[in-house]
């Protein structure tokens, strides 16, 4: 119709026309029967999208007739919380179990280096590689929990290595008692009151019997930095032989019914450690609750053996001091 001359030149097709030209792109106009270019023709979809039809659900991201946008269908529900809630292996929490695991590990590389001076004193008595175990153990193992106490973030290896080394020591030290200086039977003696004070502070702390409080940890901390001078003095007057005494100021009589300071100040030490203990254990707990990484599980076990060792040194000391009395 666009060719007659008769609708060519009537004032209303040249404006349907004009109109129907700015719509195509480039100012053309699109063919009869079709659409501008860019829009769909009437009854059709855009392209590339499928027409909604009644009862099915719309395509790329629509929503299933009869349910608004964004709302899962019941079906999505059940799929997402009808799943088992994820269990201590399937997380990187903090749990019981893993501190338990990286504490008896670290106990066990304590027994390796116990056993190993302990042979080594066997092989070649009190000569100079057994010193060096010994005295060489105690350095190493003081310079890591230095190391350890105040890395931010846990080694296992350090951790092990710590405890490795503290049995080196303790073997050492422990095999001179029974047996450099005859005290038959010392170490299972001190194994076992060692043992004793875990178990009854661990029950105690289970029954909520005893507790940590601000003011106690106060009294503790004091009461620690005035026993580190007293056997840091004491080890001073023993180093330099102020004392002939192989405990010295310890093996001293005190005023209080005769009883060497060694065992008073040795007994005070014993109640530090348990009361040690039971700020471990109240850590452990809260790491567990608050859901620590397991990696601090490390730090744990560094602390309850560090407890472990000083009880064990502390208990050794006293039976070493009434045995050596009697």
């Amino acid at each position: 119709m666009a060719g007659n001359p008769a609708f060519r030149n009537s004032p209303a097709f040249t404006e349907n026309a004009q109109r129907a030209a700015q719509a195509a792109p480039g100012g053309q106009q699109a063919p009869y029967g079709q659409a501008p270019y860019g829009q769909a023709p009437y009854g059709q979809a855009p392209y590339g999208q499928q027409p909604q039809q009644y009862g099915q659900p719309m395509q790329y991201g629509g929503a299933p007739y009869g349910q608004q946008p964004g709302i899962p269908s019941p079906e999505q529900l059940n799929q997402q919380f009808g799943r088992p809630s994820a269990g201590p292996l399937e997380t990187e929490r903090l749990t019981y179990d893993g501190v338990i695991m990286k504490t008896l590990l670290t106990l066990g590389a304590t027994a390796v280096g116990f056993v190993i001076t302990l042979g080594m004193l066997f092989v070649s008595g009190t000569s100079a590689p057994f010193f060096v175990l010994t005295y060489g153990g105690a350095l190493v193992g003081f310079v890591l929990a230095l190391v350890n106490i105040f890395k931010k973030e846990p080694s296992p290896a350090l951790v092990l290595a710590y405890g490795a080394a503290q049995g080196l020591f303790l073997g050492g030290f422990s095999g001179i008692l029974e047996f450099g200086m005859g005290l038959d039977g010392i170490i299972f003696q001190a194994l076992l009151a060692t043992a004793c004070v875990i178990a009854a502070t661990l029950a105690l702390y289970a029954f909520r019997i005893v507790r940590t409080s601000p003011r106690m940890n106060k009294i503790f901390f004091i009461v620690m930095i005035g026993y580190a001078l007293f056997s840091l003095v004491n080890f001073g007057l023993m180093l330099f032989g102020a004392t002939d005494s192989p405990w010295g100021l310890r093996s001293e009589p005190s005023p209080l019914f005769g009883i060497p300071w060694g065992v008073l100040l040795g007994g005070l030490a014993v109640l530090l450690g348990a009361y040690s203990l039971v700020m471990d254990f109240e850590g452990i707990e809260l790491g567990v609750k608050r859901g620590v990484h397991k990696k601090y599980g490390w730090s744990a076990a560094f602390g309850l053996t560090m407890t472990i060792i000083w009880l064990y040194v502390e208990i050794l000391r006293i039976i070493a001091i009434l045995r050596g009395n009697n």
